[in-house]
């Protein structure tokens, strides 16, 4: 039993770390916390077994905070990314322009005519006073951000459809576009 338990509980903390650092939605996120709360349990199992009691008290503390991240991600931000796909498809049956939640921008996948993923959308800039998205910068290639190259492209380049996010520019062109620094992005 103990040999399973120290088997376990440290790949229930790498597989929860890895979840909550790679940052891709509630979902995946609050499975984060999940892997995590499964860890610290399996921690104080080992320590209620045969550690040391500050063993025991840390993971007791690590399993009430990895609830709490459940709910935070599960619970409250998942209630959010709900209301806001609620709203974008209730704008689609009424009448004037339809919308979608801003959060859906950051980090989604952004293809080209031909479905071709160009790249990830890692933010975007926003008219302080017309509101509108002048450019976003997209993440291309790389993993984890090393190794990415990013590029600027105006808004009026990218239509949101039902399956995210298009790039009007075929892959030559994207590609074609300048470089820009993740510190130092273009004021315009």
């Amino acid at each position: 039993m103990t040999e399973f338990l120290n088997i376990a509980a440290p790949a229930m903390i790498i597989l929860g770390a890895l979840l909550t650092a790679s940052n891709l939605g509630a979902r995946i996120t609050g499975s984060g916390f999940i892997a995590f709360t499964l860890g610290s349990l399996l921690w104080l199992a080992i320590g209620l077994l045969s550690g040391p009691s500050s063993l025991v008290w840390q993971n007791v503390i690590l399993t009430l905070l990895n609830a709490f991240g459940i709910w935070r991600w599960l619970g409250r931000q998942r209630q959010l990314e709900k209301g806001g796909e609620g709203a974008a498809a209730a704008s689609e049956e009424q009448p004037g322009e339809s919308l979608f939640p801003a959060s859906a921008l950051s980090g989604g996948e952004i293809v080209d005519g031909s479905g071709h993923s160009l790249g990830k959308a890692v933010d975007a800039m926003i008219g302080c006073t017309s509101g509108r998205i002048a450019y976003v910068v997209i993440a291309e290639g790389g993993v984890g951000g090393f190794g990415e190259v990013l590029h600027r492209v105006d808004w009026r380049e990218i239509r949101k459809d039902e399956e995210g996010f298009a790039c009007m520019l075929d892959d030559k062109a994207f590609r074609s576009l300048p470089k820009i620094e993740r510190d130092h992005w273009p004021a315009r």
